[in-house]
């Protein structure tokens, strides 16, 4: 059993900067991947930013140069910077894990946690 343990969010003006992170834990024989996801009411889940092990980031067109992925793999823990926070920005934030075992390869979700911007 996996489990994604989210820390971070909360309620920020327009402009400021919040840090998300992510620890994973449990029976991971190895991990290709993690990210952050998000979804707006009324909207579907969209991929923010993610990580590969080993690769480079990848980055939603509307975060680039506002947001920035890193892993921590001594930890399994990964943590997205977020500044120059939009209102647009508001949403849940889900942490992802890509984790392979001898079975194949599964997908993890953290329970989301809540980022709002003011404007």
């Amino acid at each position: 059993q996996v489990q994604l343990v989210e820390s971070g969010g909360g309620l920020v003006q327009a402009g400021g900067s919040l840090r998300l992170s992510c620890a994973a834990s449990g029976s991971i024989f190895s991990i290709n991947a993690m990210g952050w996801y998000r979804q707006a009411p009324g909207k579907q889940r969209e991929l923010v930013a993610a990580i590969t092990t080993g690769g480079s980031p990848n980055y939603a067109d509307s975060v680039k140069g506002r947001f920035t992925i890193s892993r921590e793999y001594a930890t399994n823990t990964v943590s997205l910077q977020m500044n120059s926070l939009k209102p647009e920005d508001t949403a849940v934030y889900y942490c992802n894990a890509v984790i392979g075992n001898y079975t194949g390869e599964y997908d993890y979700w953290g329970q989301g946690t809540q980022v709002t911007v003011s404007s």
